[in-house]
């Protein structure tokens, strides 16, 4: 395996791929764990976890079967102490990964996502007032709510469980969990016709716009 150096080590890697419904490299025990899933989550699954030790082989120049990694359905994926943290999400189109030395938590959707926006606010965000709500724009909706599952997902909770406790806001770039007493910040990248939101500890220090591409634009 090969050890990062520290320069490497404090620098964030990002990968964008996108979905196709095809299988890469996977272990068996990812199989079997497949094919106790629907035909859709199956084929997300298995191609997701391809695409993650796809990613972290070129990282630590490793096989893609060996990477250590626990990556289970609907559960953040773990490194082993000392490899680094790794967060990903999809959307109907697209796959995101990010690896970095500290906690982080990402989110895709697209720009394009159909929704009714009021209603969303109205159900997710209730702490925010209802004058405030009515201002909010459908693209300012999804960035928060971009942002408050890449929150989330920093925090290995649950969307059901942990949507109404995270507030979001704009001025400062904070999102915090008043239950949990947590406090992140958040960067928002737009790529192409993706939002992409990373949140982390304010002491973390990186810059979020590097991105490993599968596609050329």
């Amino acid at each position: 395996m090969k050890l990062l150096n520290e320069y490497e080590y404090k620098i964030p890697k990002i990968w964008f791929y996108e979905i196709k419904g095809v299988k890469d490299v996977v272990t068996v025990e990812e199989i079997k764990t497949a094919e106790k899933l629907s035909g859709l989550r199956s084929k997300v699954f298995l191609e997701t976890r391809g695409y993650l030790r796809q990613s972290l082989s070129t990282l630590f120049d490793l096989d893609p079967l060996e990477i250590p990694i626990n990556a289970h359905p609907g559960e953040p994926p773990i490194l082993p102490p000392g490899m680094g943290n790794i967060s990903l999400s999809h959307c109907k189109d697209a796959l995101i990964i990010i690896w970095h030395k500290s906690k982080i938590g990402i989110d895709i959707e697209r720009i394009d996502r159909d929704f009714n926006h009021t209603k969303f606010a109205e159900k997710y965000f209730s702490h925010t007032n209802k004058s405030t709500r009515n201002k909010l724009t459908k693209n300012m909706i999804l960035n928060q709510w971009c942002a408050v599952e890449a929150a989330i997902k920093w925090d290995h909770g649950k969307l059901a469980k942990d949507i109404n406790h995270w507030q979001y806001f704009e001025k400062p770039k904070e999102l915090i969990h008043k239950k949990k007493n947590i406090n992140l910040t958040y960067s928002q990248i737009t790529f192409h016709d993706w939002t992409i939101a990373l949140a982390y500890e304010k002491k973390t220090s990186f810059n979020p716009e590097i991105i490993c591409c599968s596609k050329n634009f």
